[in-house]
């Protein structure tokens, strides 16, 4: 019995040791997949960080060529058209940093009041034209009644329904992609259908994986099959959900359903979506500080067309200097430059007493993409930041721009529809609709009824195509909110070509009732 004790705790003993060694190797496995998978983050993030310098250049200036009064109309499509490429690299850069973020719990969720209809109809208008170009159709259906503002991440929302508009028309070599949107009970529901052909029963689940793709989907066709992943990984962030149906050989649904609550109108509805041209009020002194020669000129011309004294500076020392000599009102800081962070620099200009300084840090950097916090004697020593807001590379001039306002409460003056500065557009005869219409929209301007009004406009676009300017203007007026303006143009229209004749009031009166 004795040895037959001694037999079995050796047995034992072995393998205790044996289960020591394999817990060691897998000790061992999980400290390199953690080492690998923080490499290819880090890999990532700089990457992205290469990209975007560039890309901030290209995007910048495309943005710049399209607001230049001076440049012709053929060349605005093509400046458009790199400004919207430019987009899309950025976007499928953070997609790719997205899956980093989500996997290690650090992605962020900016709400805030987004103008839901303006947000559907550049969507809609740019795959509609991919749609068009690759010969299928594209379908948009929406209610009447879908709130005009609401509390959402736009940028996350937008990655959604891009994702998915994107797969249907990419896989889809014949028919229609369809997007409908709904909105009730304070939920959105986002649904694209389309007739490619469709995933099979055992992939519906397996295509929501990274790299993965449906069997039934044609190999020639370019993709990472990340698409979907980020997708559902943003989508389930949110709280919502995402499903899809689909039929081989016929066809795919998915349908998105998100809480996203609507807000009453306010400065999302009522901020012109129009150029700015300038600001009132004093003369505002701002430095830029970035290593990079192309996007430092960039902001720098941006700027100084706004009316705003521009200084630049190169590196942390140098802005240090200027913004000891200058006392700038705005400092734009790179974060990754030689020498010096633009943190570093943010917490010596606070520690050194200029807090009257609104300090934006302007960066591809994106692990910097994070409201200010509140400081602690402008140092940020404690752990609170030094910056008072953020925009990232490639910047957008309406974000940066918004940015500065709010921070500064900055008087902008914006560019009105037509160009100028005051009063209703001016339109040949030729540019008009018949008088019943413009007789119809004065009625439906008087009332206040914007829907009709769109509905309208879009009644005048579809009978009489060669109108596109009037209807382009008047839409303009509307989606603005701008009912003074949009009345004084017709009703300076009606008045014009009704040679003040007492016909015509007759026919405003019946046309009204």
């Amino acid at each position: 019995a004795q040895e037959e004790t001694q037999k079995q705790t050796a047995l034992l003993m072995q393998e205790i040791e044996a289960h020591e060694r394999t817990d060691g190797q897998l000790q061992k496995a999980k400290e390199a997949r953690e080492a690998a998978n923080l490499a290819k983050s880090r890999y990532l993030v700089g990457i992205g960080h290469e990209f975007r310098t560039p890309l901030s250049a290209i995007f910048g200036y495309s943005q710049m060529l399209e607001r230049d009064p001076a440049m012709p109309p053929h060349r605005v499509d093509a400046v458009r058209v790199i400004r919207r490429s430019a987009e899309h690299l950025s976007g499928l850069l953070d997609g790719l940093l997205d899956v980093s973020k989500i996997e290690s719990g650090r992605l962020q969720l900016n709400r805030a009041e987004v103008r839901f209809g303006d947000l559907l109809d550049q969507l809609v208008g740019m795959f509609r034209l991919q749609a068009e170009a690759k010969g299928i159709a594209f379908r948009f259906e929406a209610p009447e009644d879908l709130p005009p503002v609401v509390f959402t991440d736009e940028g996350r929302i937008r990655q959604i329904l891009i994702n998915l508009l994107s797969n249907a028309i990419k896989f889809t070599d014949a028919g229609t992609v369809c997007l409908r949107v709904r909105h009730r009970s304070q939920i959105a529901e986002f649904e694209v259908e389309d007739t490619g052909p469709g995933i099979a029963l055992a992939d519906l689940e397996r295509i929501f994986q990274p790299f993965e793709r449906g069997s039934a989907a044609n190999p020639m066709v370019p993709g990472m099959g990340l698409g979907l992943t980020i997708t559902k990984l943003l989508t389930e962030v949110m709280g919502g959900e995402i499903t899809v149906t689909s039929t081989p050989g016929t066809g795919s649904l998915f349908r998105v359903r998100l809480m996203m609550s609507a807000a009453m109108l306010s400065t999302a509805s009522s901020q012109p979506d129009l150029p700015i041209r300038g600001y009132r009020g004093p003369r505002l002194t701002v430095l830029v500080t970035d290593d990079d020669l192309a996007h430092r000129n960039l902001l720098a011309d941006l700027l100084t067309e706004l009316g705003f004294t521009v200084f630049k500076a190169t590196d942390g020392p140098t802005c240090l200097t200027l913004a000891e000599l200058h006392r700038p009102d705005i400092l734009l800081l790179d974060i990754s430059m030689p020498g010096m962070s633009g943190l570093e620099v943010a917490k010596r200009l606070r520690a050194s007493g200029q807090d009257d300084t609104t300090i934006v840090l302007v960066s591809a950097d994106t692990r910097e993409d994070r409201p200010a916090d509140s400081r602690s004697a402008g140092t940020g020593a404690d752990g609170g930041q030094p910056h008072d807001g953020f925009v990232a590379k490639p910047v957008s001039i309406p974000k940066l721009l918004a940015c500065i306002g709010r921070l500064r409460a900055i008087d902008w003056e914006y560019e009105t529809p037509d160009g100028t500065d005051d009063g209703p557009p001016d339109f040949a005869a030729s540019e008009l609709p018949p008088q019943h219409h413009i007789a119809e929209l004065i009625h439906l301007g008087r009332i206040g009824y914007v829907r009709g009004m769109q509905a309208k406009l879009a009644e005048i676009a579809a009978a009489h195509p060669e109108l596109e300017r009037f209807v382009g203007r008047m839409r303009t007026l509307v989606s603005n909110y701008d009912l003074n303006q949009y009345m004084a143009a017709l009703e300076a229209v009606y008045r014009d070509d009704s040679h003040d004749d007492a016909s015509h009031d007759d026919e405003i009166r019946n046309q009204t009732a």
